[in-house]
């Protein structure tokens, strides 16, 4: 195999991982936008009094707002481009 051949199958196998990556970031920002308008629109007082629940919605809120603005834009837009037929 010569070198040129050994090269552009390292190019090919790293084009695959890049664009894996990127399908999965997409399928993250998606989770994470549902999650924020989820988070956004819930109603706590009407959540149960369970201490689990309660828990698992905090840190759930915690970790979105973790976040860097521009993360958390990019997956509000995702969410708003799949929710929105116009878009």
């Amino acid at each position: 195999m010569t070198m040129h051949a050994i090269k552009e199958d390292d190019v090919g196998l790293l084009r695959n991982e890049i664009e894996m990556l990127m399908n999965e970031r997409r399928q993250l920002l998606q989770v994470t936008g549902a999650a924020a308008v989820f988070v956004a629109n819930l109603d706590t007082d009407s959540l149960p009094d369970e201490a689990d629940t309660i828990d698992a919605a905090e840190m759930l809120a915690e970790q979105l707002n973790s976040l860097s603005e521009e993360t958390l834009k990019d997956a509000l837009e995702s969410v708003r481009a799949e929710m929105d037929p116009a878009a």
